[in-house]
């Protein structure tokens, strides 16, 4: 029956292009993960009032972020594309898109970080200086477990987003869903082919939806 609904579909193609599209997902997602953390925190304890209120440290993080979280996605991959064949050597390939994916989302994410940080009770961290707690222990002790819910929340959307940034990143030959769909489902007009390899990425957000949700509920003591 597949092959009757899917008769132009290459199924071990299509499930090497799955396995590109998690790749590139799952990675850029970690990375992401590590980065927005870092500049959401540092957004939030450079901001006024806070533990390291820097006015110009917090002006420079700031730009970076709105900059990069501003540009259109595939865009920012061409522009990118000196900077990608320097650091790779080639602008091909899943490791290729690393760089534009990670680069594109972690602002994003810091963003999301810091409203996380922002919603936090500013009692807890009173409580925390009072009892001279050190910045290290009140971000790793205070900040973070306080906020995970949210910050758990936040990289679900985050990496569904990217879902769909390595689709984008396929019209450059990133490899993945988004270029068999391009190649050999658009400009082969096979519709078939773009069909099969939607329904996929649909699966694969459905599941990250669902780790996600089951991740808050676990995490979220309200």
């Amino acid at each position: 029956m597949i092959e009757t609904l899917f008769p132009n579909v290459d199924w071990p193609k299509m499930w090497e292009a799955t396995v590109e599209t998690i790749y590139m997902t799952v990675l850029s997602t970690f990375f992401t993960l590590v980065i927005g953390l870092v500049l959401g925190v540092l957004l939030f304890l450079s901001s006024p009032g806070q533990l390291w209120a820097n006015k110009f440290a917090n002006i420079v993080t700031g730009a970076f972020v709105n900059i990069f979280r501003s540009i259109p996605f595939i865009i920012l991959i061409i522009l990118l594309i000196p900077f990608t064949k320097f650091l790779l050597g080639t602008i091909r390939g899943p490791d290729a898109a690393l760089p534009a994916l990670i680069i594109g989302a972690a602002p994003f994410y810091g963003r999301m970080v810091l409203i996380a940080l922002q919603e936090i009770d500013k009692g807890v961290i009173e409580a925390a200086k009072s009892m001279g707690a050190k910045t290290r222990t009140i971000i790793f002790k205070v900040l973070l477990p306080e906020s995970m819910p949210a910050l758990v929340s936040g990289i679900t959307v985050t990496s569904i987003a990217l879902v769909g940034y390595t689709a984008m990143a396929g019209i450059i030959g990133a490899g993945g869903l988004g270029t068999l769909a391009f190649l050999d489902g658009f400009q082969r007009n096979r519709g078939d082919v773009t069909l099969a390899a939607t329904i996929i990425i649909l699966i694969i957000v459905f599941i990250i939806q669902f780790i996600g949700d089951f991740a808050v509920k676990k995490l979220d003591k309200r």
